[in-house]
């Protein structure tokens, strides 16, 4: 095994902490749940990252999902290149707005009609308020365990993030702002009954990510979210699917294309925007028009539809839509997961496999994961001795245990074999 120096990552954290409140711009990047100091990068290409310290490794973060391409696709910088020459912002329409736009609407069952803007966490926001507006009603469910950006009233019990710190919201949030949500367990679809007894008048929407990506990979049940939509029907409440993370990367239509049911409303981000800052919510058009300038609920951003965001995406989403994209991306992915399982299982290491499409995650604990609940069983002693040994050995790994494996389509078959001989190699460690 190569020995690898970790000086100048280390240097360049101590300065970044001078500066930058735990010296980086999103908690989990800082390795407190694996320990160590952060890697610092500079470059990437296809499907590998190099670090300032002269390091290489094959990337199964993907900048948390948005790389479905790799690092710097050809077609995407072209595309990005064109439009940065002719202007970085403008704050007023464009003609990419709408060519964008008109592919999601063509790409996503559920969206009619959509509202660019700069993030997942945007998009989650905005639609809550929009399903608020339009029902005439405060409460909203989410469920434990799924975590739709740092929005106040949906930091509540949510994955990720506040799994990761041990902390189930955060301070700064007051009771007021999270008195109409309704945190439940995923995958019960009983105990969501039962709220709808008591409470349907009140409910104006049920939001989840069809498939959990932010308590590890976790997809529902069968018959979960076939019942959300019968439930939200019957008692006139909107259903949300946040596919901020399985939006395009499931299907080219998404986990609501994948399981054929189609909510309301939907979030997305991530792939939508190519690995630039984007994100965008749409659904019905009846629901979309109480949006302003058309209706009464207010929402606006100086860089929504940005133009470099809107080329980025334009070219991502017309790779994903080619008939074989997401057959090769399967294909990849399957392989590697059943590596992580013959390995876990030759070792005998206590672990549960999951997988959606590219999305994959195994879980360090002996028992089926299918909530909250059985994730927090995990061992994350163990997945953080484990991401510590792929490290070394040129594999970069989410570091957190509750988070997903993603594959790009130009991971290649020697990358795979790699990965698959370190995580060979570690799982006897453990």
């Amino acid at each position: 095994m190569k020995t690898r120096s970790f000086a100048r990552s280390q240097a360049a954290f101590t300065e970044a902490k001078k500066v930058i409140p735990g010296g980086v711009n999103s908690p989990v990047r800082a390795f407190g749940s694996v320990g160590g100091d952060p890697v610092f990068f500079e470059r990437g290409k296809g499907s590998h990252v190099f670090d300032i310290d002269g390091n290489t490794y094959i990337d199964y973060v993907a900048s948390w999902g948005p790389l479905i391409l790799g690092h710097v696709p050809e077609k995407v910088v072209e595309a990005v290149e064109r439009a940065l020459s002719g202007g970085s912002s403008f704050g007023a329409p464009t003609e990419r707005e709408t060519a964008l736009a008109e592919k999601i609407v063509r790409m996503v069952p559920s969206i009619e009609k959509v509202r660019m803007v700069n993030s997942g966490t945007e998009a989650t926001m905005s639609a809550i308020r929009l399903a608020r507006g339009y029902t005439g009603r405060s409460k909203v469910i989410k469920f434990i365990g799924c975590y739709h950006g740092h929005v106040d009233a949906l930091l509540v019990q949510a994955g990720s993030g506040p799994m990761t710190l041990g902390t189930p919201g955060s301070p700064g949030i007051p009771e007021s702002h999270i008195a109409d949500t309704l945190a439940l367990p995923y995958n019960d679809i009983d105990t969501v009954k039962e709220v709808f007894d008591n409470m349907a008048g009140d409910i104006a929407a049920v939001i989840l990510e069809p498939i959990a990506g932010n308590m590890g990979v976790i997809p529902p049940k069968d018959g979960f979210l076939e019942g959300l939509r019968e439930l939200t029907e019957k008692h006139d409440s909107i259903l949300i699917f946040d596919e901020v993370i399985t939006g395009f990367r499931i299907a080219p239509g998404g986990a609501q294309e994948l399981y054929g049911v189609t909510p309301d409303m939907t979030t997305l981000g991530k792939v939508i925007g190519g690995g630039l800052p984007v994100g965008a919510y749409g659904g019905r058009a009846d629901i979309m028009d109480h949006i302003a300038p058309d209706g009464p609920v207010y929402q606006a951003g100086t860089l929504s539809g940005n133009p470099l965001a809107m080329a980025a995406g334009l070219a991502t989403l017309e790779a994903v839509s080619d008939e074989s994209f997401h057959d090769t991306l399967e294909e990849k992915a399957a392989r590697l997961a059943r590596e992580f399982e013959t390995a876990a299982n030759a070792a005998g290491v206590p672990a549960f496999h999951a997988r959606v499409g590219s999305m994959i995650c195994t879980f360090f604990t002996d028992g089926e994961v299918v909530d909250f609940d059985g994730a927090k069983t995990c061992d994350t002693d163990r997945y953080a001795k484990f991401h510590h040994e792929m490290l070394v050995r040129g594999i970069y790994l989410a570091p957190s245990q509750f988070e997903t494996m993603f594959i790009s389509i130009v991971h290649t078959v020697e990358d795979i074999e790699q990965t698959a001989s370190a995580v060979r190699e570690v799982m006897k460690l453990l």
